[in-house]
């Protein structure tokens, strides 16, 4: 009996133990991801984006205009070691990649009488930080997903997107004023720009 026990207890400890290596390697490979590339130009969409650093989730946004009858809701995801590097200097590092995953909203769902749940994704975008393939507006570029697919396209660089994150970023050309878990460290280190609401 006590030789069965012990063995239970070893396999259990053994399970435990690669459970464990699995998920730090997880942790690791989300921490050092890079951008990755289809034909030099398509973004390919990070497969485990949902398990980076979530910064925020706005709903029914909108920089003109109202919004519709069923506002989407906007979540924002970033790849953790550019997450850590903010947190250390106020700014973004090359190869920061930010996601904006854009689901539908609904309303009675289930049991919810009231307010708004979110549904299927309707498209991503993503906004990287990579040297080696934007030489200009700070190494940024944007990448638009239609909604399910892998590689994203880029953006022109006359698209709105550009001149508009350049001149109402609050950090680095970036939201940061819509990220409040980093709004307070962008300011510690100085790097934070106030954008009023015109």
């Amino acid at each position: 009996m006590k030789r069965s026990s012990l063995y239970g207890m070893g396999c259990v400890t053994g399970l435990v133990i690669v459970l464990f290596a699995r998920s730090a390697a997880t942790a690791q490979d989300s921490a050092q991801y890079t951008p990755q590339y289809s034909n030099g130009t398509h973004l390919v969409l990070p497969k485990d984006y949902r398990q980076w650093v979530f910064l925020s989730s706005g709903i029914g946004m909108t920089y003109s205009g109202t919004p519709g009858e069923n506002p989407p809701f906007e979540n924002v995801f970033v790849n953790a070691a550019a997450h850590q590097e903010f947190l250390k200097t106020g700014t973004w590092p090359d190869k920061t990649i930010l996601l904006l995953e854009i689901r539908k909203s609904e309303s009675k769902v289930s049991i919810n009488k009231a307010g708004r749940v979110q549904s299927n994704v309707q498209a991503i975008e993503a906004h990287v930080k990579d040297s080696s393939h934007s030489t200009d507006s700070g190494g940024w570029a944007f990448y638009g997903f239609p909604a399910g697919g892998a590689l994203g396209r880029p953006f022109e660089k006359t698209a709105d997107c550009f001149s508009c994150h350049q001149q109402n970023g609050a950090t680095d050309t970036t939201f940061v004023q819509f990220y409040p878990t980093l709004v307070e460290a962008a300011k510690a280190h100085g790097t934070y720009n106030e954008t009023e609401h015109k």
